[in-house]
């Protein structure tokens, strides 16, 4: 996606991130003001004066996940019986509870269990919306005036409706929100700088992890950078989800992507990841790593970046001969924070 920066004044430098202030599509606001007992045209006040229900809850608040302490306070609303004694239940079950507000939004809810609200009684019970922060995907001197990013646009179906992601639908599908225009700021990074335009660049970005490495690749391409770039990209597919892949691959025609090594998980019975290649090519990688390479891994922090670090710890062991105990060390001490050449820009 890409968001044209205009006369805003915006500038920034590969490795920051785009912050996007999202927006709740107005029928997703529409469905739900009828369930809360509210009429379309519905005020609050608040200390600012009074504002309109409707326009207040598209940009205030985070609709598409209802908050436990609504669901309390539906509880607290419904007569005894049969319903209040099932959403108790559930309620008293902390697992039940997640599982239960996970799938579900506030008119769910309601539809379930219905009850009504003053507008004034609403507000305090869902959480407010805040920016959702989306790594750059372009060099500025690549796209000048522009702001490319790469988002997974989330969809699903739960309970007889379709619902989106509060960010990615609103970047994907709420152009009648924009009028042209979306709030957005640069997020500076503290750390993930490129390195210095002679050393080698070894980058991890499975998925849309890969963002801010297009933008170091375009950014090097550019400058004439003379540091290798080595780059391990993975995702499910390679028919529907391989990145930026003519433009890699032009890259690598090019002589700027040094190496380039996928790992397509489902595109095989065993499923493949990037910490596999990694391994696969451990020896080469060590060496890299050994003649002063800068090593960065961008994406999901629960389980990909945590199983690139335990593999970044095997190959120091397998390769360079250490205990795992020097092994951690080496990689947990000396190489991220003593010489600081291993980054990482995680979510």
């Amino acid at each position: 996606m890409v968001v044209h920066l205009g006369a805003s004044g915006i500038n920034y430098v590969p490795g920051d991130s785009l912050g996007v202030v999202p927006r709740n599509f107005p029928k997703t606001v529409d469905d739900l003001l009828p369930h809360l007992g509210l009429a379309p045209d519905a005020t609050v006040e608040l200390p600012t004066g009074t504002v309109g229900m409707r326009d207040l809850l598209i940009s205030g608040y985070i609709l598409n996940r209802v908050s436990k302490k609504f669901v309390k306070a539906v509880l607290e609303k419904l007569p005894e019986g049969g319903k209040k004694t099932s959403l108790a239940e559930i309620v008293g079950n902390e697992e039940a509870f997640d599982d239960y507000v996970f799938t579900r939004d506030y008119t769910d809810v309601l539809i379930d269990y219905p009850v009504q609200f003053a507008a004034a009684e609403f507000l305090p019970l869902a959480n407010k919306i805040a920016p959702r922060l989306y790594s750059i995907a372009s060099s500025p001197k690549a796209h000048p005036g522009e702001v490319h990013l790469t988002v997974a646009v989330v969809k699903y179906h739960t309970h007889g409706r379709d619902k989106y992601g509060i960010a990615s639908g609103y970047l994907a599908h709420g152009q009648e929100l924009n009028k042209d225009e979306m709030p957005v700021y640069i997020q500076p990074t503290k750390h993930f700088h490129m390195p210095p335009p002679d050393a080698a660049m070894i980058m991890v970005g499975p998925g849309t992890g890969i963002a801010p490495f297009r933008a170091f690749l375009e950014e090097r391409d550019i400058e004439g950078a003379k540091g290798k770039n080595w780059l391990f990209f993975g995702d499910q597919k390679k028919s529907s989800d391989f990145l930026y892949e003519a433009q890699f691959t032009e890259l690598q025609n090019k002589g700027v992507l040094t190496r380039l090594d996928t790992a397509f998980s489902r595109d095989q019975a065993e499923k493949i990841y990037v910490q596999n290649r990694m391994q696969e090519n451990g020896a080469e990688l060590w060496k890299w790593l050994q003649d002063g390479a800068y090593f960065y891994v961008c994406g999901d922090a629960k389980r990909m970046a945590k199983d690139v670090h335990q593999m970044l710890i095997t190959i120091a062991q397998e390769h360079g001969g250490l205990s795992p105990e020097a092994a951690k060390e080496y990689i947990e001490v000396t190489f991220a924070k003593t010489e600081k050449r291993y980054l990482k820009d995680v979510y």
